[in-house]
Parts: C-alpha cells; structure tokens; sequence
C-alpha cells in the first residue's frame, strides 16, 4: 500500500506542477522543475490573474501579501481584506478549488501587519482496488487531499519611496488522506519564509497628474523541504524569485492605465537528465538522483542559476515571464488584460487573461477569465473571483450613520 501511495502522491505533485503533460513542438528534452506544494504557486486573485500573473510592483492591493507583502506599507486605507475563489480543473471536475482570504493592517503611517490563508481542495477522490471474484470492482471508500498554507507578514517604509517586508508561512500538505495504511506514508508539514522589497516614485510629465513608475522584489518560499514517506524522501518547496517593474500613467484625473511585467525563476536544482542510452538503473545516473534530493535549500537557491544539463540556454527556458494592462476610470472601473509565458520544455504555459473589477468606498469586486494558447491550461476557460473591503471606509460609514441617529 505504501508504494502506491507514494506513486498517487508523485504524479499529483507532477500533474500540478507545471498544469501540464509531456508535450511540445521542439525538439527538447522535457524537464521541469519539480516541487511539492505546487499550489503555493497558483495566483489567489482576480486583480493579478487578470493581468497575466502581474503583480511585484503594481499599486498595492488588499491581494499583496502573495504578490509582494511589502506593499501593504505603502497603503493609503488603514486596514482591510480580501477573500478569493478559483476553480481548479472545472472542465474536468467541479470539486478542487482554491480559497485564498487576506487581509493587512497598518499600525501607524510607517508599518504594517498582514496576513492570509490559503486552502487547495483537491476534492472527493473514490477509491478502488483490483476485480473481486465475479469482476467488480472493489470500492475502497473516499479520500479529500488537501493543502493549506497560514501566512503572517510585518512590512515597514524605509523611506519616502521604498518599503520592505518578512512573511513567515505554515504550509501543510495532505495528499494521503486514507489512501495509504502505512504509517510511515504521511501528511507533509514546511515552514518557510518571504523576503519582499517595493519601491514606487512619482514621475512629473507635464500632465494634471504625476505619473508613478513602481518596481517590487519578492523571493518566496525560504524554507525546509517536505516530506510524505516520514522523512525518508525530502522534496523541495517551490522557492522563487520574483521581480517586476510598473508605470502608471494618467492622461488626466480620471483615465490612468498601467503596464506591469513580472519575471519569475524557481531557486531549485534542475534535475539529472540521462544521456542517450543510459538505463535509469545506471549507477551513475542514480548517484545523480541522490545528489539532487540530497541538496541542501540553500545550496539549491545557488545551484539554480547554472545546472541545468542543457546548459545556459536551458537556463533561460527556467525564466517565466508575464505582462498585463489595467486600465482605470476615476479609480472605481477597472479593465486589464495580461499574458504569461512558460518554456515548452518547462512546462508550457502560455495563456491570455482578462478581468474587470469595481472599486466602492466600503468594498471591491474583480474578476478573470485564463485562455490557454498552448495546451489546455487547469484554470483555461475559468472565471476567478475576488471580493474586498475597505475596513476604515466601512468604519467611516457606520459613524456616519451613527451620528444621523443622534
């Protein structure tokens, strides 16, 4: 029982990995980077989804504490929260989602508090084992895997223009769920930490307002590694390296719109690729798959950036890259768009994505729409959703109404 849990649980890291099967065009080696946990990696929100995956140095939002937890210094409103929806596979299935609540609040003009909650479902899985004597199958009962991830976050201005954060994050991963009756296959458990910096200038153009050029830094995912056989396999948690430039421009006091782009590297070791005709029995190759799995977190932060076996340009195929539009009408009506771009050989995804969202004083509404242009993507054709309040708008209205009473 416990090697095929083992195998259930390595092909769902595998399947949710990169959203993809082995396909491409090129003639390239398939190999993406493995990770446990991938759905650490999934975009929570509506606003970032729509723009491509967008998200380290756009305005800050109450969805910063994923995209860049530095941000929530540089807030205008003294406090708020977000919750997200996104469906997962709902061409497929219609239980496995992702629910993402986060919220921040600033202690005084210069600091900030922020936190979140992420919670994957992978849904009902039944299970079932080989025919019985008359050809049926065997019902097994069900499983409910699921992740879940608790972030805590403290962001500070270090001056006019710049801001800079820590979150620390409990991550559990449940992929067993009775599937397995071996104890020593378990529930994976990893702590691991966020390092986030922001800067945002205001930049003079001659306009009725200044237009403002942002660029954010977010490495996430510093951590220990997981395990799900009680420590004897340990893999890597997706750390990765985020960095993005924005420039919002205004051509008055109610149209604004703003480009953003992200790049992203996962700071994990490629792994071993066997040449031409190398049995994976091979002692050496399987020397190599020990080396891999035997490599410290901080060791593969390093390795990262020149061991892939293809070389520099396999090196490159690790960089993702998106861009997005946001265009805004009197910061209350906002339309964007945004594409995201991934190597075949890494994992080949590549897709449009378009949202709308409504700003209120108390509270705000987006939405996304993912279209796949490569193979079909978990989240293509799949509407996203994230709703917002403004805790001080909201504290602003009730006093209001208070006094009316009085």
């Amino acid at each position: 029982m416990k090697k095929k849990s083992l195998k259930f649980i390595s092909l769902f890291i595998l399947s949710l990995m990169s959203g993809s099967v082995l396909a491409g065009e090129k003639e390239t080696i398939f190999n993406p980077l493995q990770t446990a946990v991938p759905s650490l990696s999934i975009a929570p929100d509506a606003r970032g989804g729509s723009m491509g995956d967008v998200g380290a140095a756009t305005t800050p939002d109450l969805n910063s504490q994923y995209w860049n937890p530095s941000k929530y210094a540089q807030m205008e409103s003294r406090a708020g929260f977000a919750i997200s929806y996104t469906p997962w596979l709902r061409k497929i299935v219609n239980d496995i989602d992702l629910v993402y609540l986060a919220g921040y609040y600033k202690l005084d003009d210069r600091q900030a508090l922020s936190a979140s909650f992420r919670y994957f479902s992978m849904g009902e899985i039944n299970l079932t084992e080989a025919p019985g004597p008359t050809g049926e199958i065997v019902s097994n009962g069900t499983c409910n895997p699921y992740e879940f991830a608790i972030d805590l976050g403290y962001s500070r201005n270090l001056s006019e223009h710049w801001s800079a954060a820590v979150a620390l994050r409990y991550i559990h991963s449940d992929l067993t769920n009775g599937i397995a009756d071996d104890a020593s296959v378990t529930a994976g458990n990893a702590v691991a930490a966020d390092v986030a910096a922001y800067y945002r200038t205001p930049i003079s153009l001659g306009t009725e307002t200044e237009a403002h050029a942002s660029f954010g830094l977010n490495i996430s995912n510093i951590g220990s590694k997981i395990s799900y056989d009680d420590g004897e396999t340990q893999q890597f948690l997706p750390t990765n390296l985020k960095l993005g430039g924005a420039f919002e421009y205004p051509f008055d006091k109610f149209n604004t719109l703003t480009f953003a782009a992200d790049i992203n590297k996962l700071l994990i070791p490629t792994p071993p690729v066997a040449d031409e005709g190398v049995s994976p029995t091979d002692p050496e190759y399987a020397k190599e798959w020990d080396d891999y799995y035997n490599t410290s977190v901080i060791s593969g932060i390093f390795k990262s950036f020149g061991d892939a076996p293809g070389g520099m340009s396999e090196e490159l195929d690790e960089i993702m890259w998106s861009a997005g539009l946001e265009y805004a009408y009197n910061k209350q009506f906002m339309v964007r768009a945004g594409y995201f771009y991934e190597a075949e050989s890494k994992g080949n995804r590549k897709y449009w994505s378009f949202g709308a969202g409504f700003n209120l004083s108390i509270f705000q509404l987006s939405a996304a729409y993912l279209m796949s242009t490569a193979q079909t993507s978990p989240l293509d054709q799949t509407l996203r959703f994230s709703l917002g309040f403004d805790l001080a708008g909201l504290k602003g209205i009730m006093n209001n109404d208070k006094s009316e009473t009085e």
